[in-house]
């Protein structure tokens, strides 16, 4: 009775890459970079099934909407205080409050939502006491501050989006 190896890496392929592809969209609700762990998924697929789905376009395309990800949550806090009237500083601090709130956040006995709340709680937080220093008017940093907050939610949004389409046509590729 011989066992059947080949059957077994392409369990451990599919599973491996299902299993990137839940921490990427894991990751995505986090405000984290999920995106690259479903290209990384679609990498390991295209090795195992080349030259069927996924192929060099499909990675071309996930790559391509990787970066642009990145590329608008670099300006997003930034864009989001700065529309509202605030400076660059309040946009900078705003990121680094999200970091550091997600940290804490961590500390919220209830898995992924208190990292959420402590990465929004932070990006309010610190956006408002700069603006706050800076202007000396509360209503204005309090305006200032939901921006910033306004502007991660968007971010985060558009990142399980994209996650999420980038699963479901690595998934449907497969399949078909």
């Amino acid at each position: 009775m011989d066992f059947d190896w080949q059957a077994l890496s392409s369990f451990g392929i599919y599973s491996l890459s299902g299993l990137l592809c839940l921490l990427g969209f894991a990751l995505s609700c986090l405000s984290l970079s999920g995106t690259w762990l479903v290209l990384a998924a679609a990498g390991i697929l295209a090795w195992a099934r080349w030259p069927e789905f996924p192929n060099i376009g499909t990675l071309v395309i996930f790559t391509v909407l990787c970066i642009g990800v990145e590329v608008i949550e670099a300006m997003a806090g930034a864009w989001g205080v700065q529309k509202r009237g605030g400076s660059k500083a309040s946009g900078v601090a705003a990121l680094f409050g999200g970091f550091i709130g997600m940290f804490l956040g961590g500390f919220i006995p209830v898995p992924i939502i208190g990292n959420l709340i402590g990465m929004l709680a932070g990006s309010f937080s610190l956006a408002f006491l700069v603006e706050q220093a800076r202007m000396k008017k509360a209503d204005h940093a309090l305006h200032v501050a939901t921006g910033a907050v306004l502007a991660r939610l968007a971010v985060i949004f558009l990142k399980v989006g994209i996650t999420l389409i980038m699963i479901i046509a690595l998934a449907i590729g497969v399949s078909l």
